[in-house]
């Protein structure tokens, strides 16, 4: 994780000056959050999704997203070129004496990720392979220029499902891949289906292989904002173009992947308030992670201590609710672990402002780096 302790750090001490910088550091969540919360989980709860839609949402989601990318073909998505700074890795993959590479996008829709990489990429023996559930997001990619006339290395891409039980993606055989890239992926998938979509991941990679992982965390705006009849299940919901998305607990991350709970030292957390003008609604328009004025430093968070003067617990009811039910088991079809160890886990904690409306919005994203064991 980079150290960026010899930054200065603009801390907020007095509400009055929120307008006279554009990026305060460390903020956080307001007192009056935990009430936000419940009331917003207490709502949705009243006025579930029905048992016969519940079944119909989740026997065939890539329908869902291929419906989504039909309508938003490849312009809803920006860029996450961010990716190469939160993830020096793929960087030094790009290099021109890198050697011999394979990074797997997974879930990688038009290609946000994979064609900034291809475009920075001066290695000629990197294999960028892109793999989407969504039959018409692999189009998407296969027709872009930069795939068929790639400047250095090659692009492939398929329709596969990562929650396929024991079937790899075309072209990948087993311990071939050095690096997967799992953005906004994990939280498409149904909790039964994690089992199987981490038994994938793991016979992908070589060993030593790395997976880098972002996602929705819990009790982001998004989560708060959900209106009646879109809860699936608790902290698993359906957007209105009827795609599935869960919101995550670093314990949830840390059990998936290693089958125990982080420990303090393992997680940390990154708290910035960043003014924005023009961008209020929805996650896919909001600033990326290395793209705030001013980055916040990665420092651990003693979870212990959650309930501090200094920041306001947030509402669980006990040491199991905090993860999922599927969780507190091994999990289905997933090999016995450990299957990875944790290098890098935490939150990152956001304080969107729009100056015009005077809204202050709270966003919470999880971000980590999982080492398949060797």
């Amino acid at each position: 994780m980079p150290d960026l302790s010899h930054q200065t750090c603009r801390f907020l001490t007095q509400d009055s000056d929120v307008w006279t910088q554009n990026a305060w550091d460390h903020v956080p969540p307001p007192e009056d959050q935990t009430e936000t919360i419940n009331a917003s989980l207490a709502r949705q709860r009243l006025v579930p999704v029905p048992e016969d839609d519940k079944k119909n949402y989740n026997a065939k989601p890539a329908k869902y997203w291929d419906n989504f990318y039909k309508t938003n073909a490849d312009n809803f998505f920006r860029n996450r070129k961010w990716l190469h700074l939160e993830f020096p890795e793929l960087l030094t993959a790009a290099e021109p004496d890198a050697g011999d590479v394979t990074i797997c996008e997974i879930g990688c829709g038009a290609g946000n990720a994979a064609f900034p990489l291809l475009t920075a990429n001066q290695n000629p023996n990197l294999t960028i392979r892109a793999y989407d559930y969504s039959t018409h997001a692999v189009k998407l990619v296969q027709t872009n220029a930069l795939y068929s006339s790639p400047p250095v290395g090659k692009i492939e891409a398929a329709v596969w499902d990562l929650s396929s039980p024991g079937i790899l993606p075309p072209g990948v055989e087993p311990g071939t891949v050095d690096i997967i890239i799992l953005v906004f992926v994990l939280s498409a998938l149904h909790p039964d289906e994690w089992g199987k979509a981490i038994a994938n991941i793991h016979k992908m990679l070589k060993p030593g292989g790395l997976v880098l992982f972002r996602d929705y965390g819990r009790h982001d705006l998004t989560q708060l904002r959900f209106k009646s009849g879109r809860l699936l299940e608790d902290n698993f919901y359906i957007r209105g173009d009827k795609t599935r998305v869960y919101f995550f607990e670093l314990d949830e991350l840390a059990l998936i992947f290693t089958g125990s709970r982080a420990s303090p030292a393992q997680k940390t957390s990154t708290m910035t308030e960043v003014v924005d003008e023009d961008e209020d609604n929805e996650p896919t328009s909001l600033p990326a992670p290395s793209q705030t004025a001013s980055p916040a430093s990665h420092t651990p968070v003693d979870t212990s201590n959650s309930g501090s003067d200094d920041t306001p617990s947030l509402p669980s009811s006990g040491l199991s609710s905090d993860v999922h039910h599927n969780l507190l088991h091994p999990l289905a079809h997933c090999p016995p672990h450990p299957l990875f160890t944790i290098e890098q886990l935490g939150i990152d904690r956001r304080l969107l402002v729009n100056r015009k409306r005077q809204l202050k919005m709270y966003r919470i994203w999880m971000q980590g780096k999982f080492r398949k064991a060797e």
